[in-house]
């Protein structure tokens, strides 16, 4: 409901997109304006895969410590103001550090109810294979809803999914049942806006030049209503801007297809309607819901082996010719050990009468892999440097020889609702369990829209990003662009040709690779899926950008034939 009489709607904000984001944020967000909750987003899957070798170094470890410190300088305010905290970062230990910030509030003389949330932690349930450091289950927002029901001022918990961290305090205060599927929806789309943090205010943002200060930009914070609707906003003075681009451009972030499930709800991507609700505020309304999938996600990593990595800088005339020879030399090195993977990639970065010399080089990647350190360890960067007087002019690399360096492996599995166990530990140490959701659907794609008709006319040459925005992600070892354009017109063309096909002829990386798109009119967007571009995910680092973050604006640079009209 909204309107002159409404109820006042509840204000959510964010203060980190991921583990290392600004660390000032926290301060920032109590004290720019005003704040009901405010949330922290600690969890990627890289992230999982270091608190998993911490664990196990310490097995009091296992949390994003860094949130803990943050805790120093901001606890007394939070508490004072009145504003709740809600934070994944308990990741692997979130008894652990509740028991840490209740130690900390104790050393500060604050007043402060701590509660987590565990249960997700699947490890020692079963045995999940070679090498497995973590095995989480994405958990909803009930465990976080009873924790703030039972009165506590800071929340944190282990794997959850991002959205929950905003579905959780909505559903404490709008009283919500299980079943609202519409209004969890609507906090879910809000959640997956706020949780990367300034990727919301122009942060990462396609058209980033349209953008007058982006120098510092504030975070984000949605105002929820009881139906689930909400407004994305930010402090008022605070740098960068809410658009309908900015926000079109998270809704795209690490999504697939219309139905984007998670363990509350099954939310339609393809309802969202955004409107521009004045400067710096967007309105997410219209959104659908269905029941979620009868299982939840669980995140496995592990340790899948050792890498090592040598940069051949090659400056000047007969690149390819170097190259050959630099290869050739270290073939015969090679085969002495016989890594389990050797990879080449030679990246033309040179140009021809360059004024600056690092405009006429090249580079020469080379990344083995093997299980045993040693075979991708010293034995072959030493045998890199052992080149440096007896091989092409000019010789020289980017590092100093190195060891092999461990890597990880992302994956994931599906387990019953109701074989992982969802407690909240309320601030009195009451353990309270979180059924599963009251019904469940199995999920199938959406039927694809009809498409409108094409655009016609003349058309010249230019790069995809003259009319179309893009925002890439990584999801394991799949990547996800999505694209969207301004206009009706834009759309129709857009929509006509931005084919699968054409994404492989644009992106030869992506030419052996299974491309799924997914159409959202609504968003003038379209979502690609490819499957194995990364590889074993963004711990095992397989290519150039391991979490296809610049995917997107690779695409962007292409050209090819647009109608006029749009340019």
């Amino acid at each position: 409901m909204t309107g002159p009489n409404a109820p006042e709607p509840l204000r959510i904000g964010n203060a980190s997109g991921f583990y290392g984001d600004r660390f000032d944020a926290l301060r920032e967000m109590l004290t720019d304006g005003p704040v009901d909750v405010l949330t922290g987003d600690y969890l990627a899957e890289l992230t999982m895969l270091i608190l998993g070798r911490d664990r196990a170094k310490d097995p009091s470890r296992g949390y994003a410590a860094t949130f803990l410190r943050q805790l120093e300088d901001t606890l007394g305010l939070a508490v004072e103001r009145g504003v709740r905290i809600v934070a994944n970062a308990g990741g692997l230990n979130p008894a652990g550090l509740a028991r840490a910030i209740r130690d900390l509030a104790d050393r500060l003389g604050i007043g402060c109810r701590v509660a987590h949330v565990e249960g997700d932690d699947l490890l020692g349930a079963r045995d999940w294979g070679r090498g497995v450091v973590s095995a989480n289950a994405y958990l909803g927002g009930g465990g976080i809803a009873a924790c703030l029901r039972g009165g506590a001022d800071v929340v944190v918990t282990g794997r959850v999914t991002d959205a929950a961290l905003v579905t959780g305090p909505a559903a404490a205060h709008f009283g919500w049942a299980a079943d609202d599927w519409d209004a969890l929806a609507g906090a879910v789309i809000a959640g997956h806006v706020l949780e990367c943090g300034t990727q919301a205010t122009g942060g990462n943002y396609a058209f980033f030049t349209e953008i007058d200060d982006l120098r510092h930009p504030g975070f984000p914070l949605a105002e929820i209503h009881p139906d689930g609707s909400s407004v994305i906003t930010k402090h008022p003075g605070t740098g960068g801007a809410v658009t309908v681009g900015t926000v079109t451009a998270q809704l795209l972030y690490e999504t697939a297809g219309a139905r984007y499930a998670g363990p509350d709800v099954t939310a339609r991507l393809d309802s969202v309607r955004l409107t521009q609700d004045g400067p710096d505020r967007v309105r997410i309304h219209g959104v659908r819901g269905e029941a979620p999938p009868p299982t939840l996600k669980t995140g496995l990593t592990r340790l899948g082996g050792h890498r090592n990595e040598v940069v051949f800088v090659l400056t000047g005339l007969d690149v390819d010719a170097k190259a050959a020879l630099v290869r050739d030399q270290m073939e015969a090195a090679l085969a002495k050990r016989r890594p389990a993977e050797v990879r080449w990639t030679l990246a033309r970065t040179d140009r021809p009468d360059a004024d600056v010399q690092e405009e006429a080089s090249a580079l020469l990647r080379l990344v083995v892999r093997d299980r045993d350190p040693e075979t991708v360890g010293r034995a072959v960067s030493g045998a890199a440097v052992e080149l440096a007087l007896a091989s092409l002019p000019g010789f020289h690399v980017t590092a100093p020889p190195g060891k092999g360096a461990p890597y990880g492996v992302f994956e994931a599995a599906y387990v019953p609702h109701d074989a992982v166990p969802h407690i909240a530990v309320l601030p009195d140490g009451t353990r309270t369990a979180i059924p599963p959701a009251p019904q469940t659907r199995h999920l199938t794609p959406a039927d694809e829209p009809p498409l409108p008709p094409p655009l016609s006319g003349p058309t010249r040459r230019a790069p995809l990003g003259a009319v179309a925005g893009a925002r890439s992600g990584d999801k394991g070892g799949s990547a996800n662009v999505g694209v969207w354009v301004r206009s009706d017109d834009a759309w129709r063309w857009l929509v006509h040709t931005l084919t699968p096909d054409r994404l492989r002829e644009l992106l030869p990386e992506t030419a052996e690779l299974p491309i799924t798109r997914h159409q959202l009119p609504q968003l003038r967007a379209l979502n690609f899926t490819v499957d194995g571009l990364l590889g074993e995910g963004v711990a095992a680092q397989a290519r150039f950008d391991p979490q296809a973050k610049a995917v997107g604006e690779w695409l962007r640079s292409r050209h090819l034939d647009i109608p006029e009209v749009l340019l």
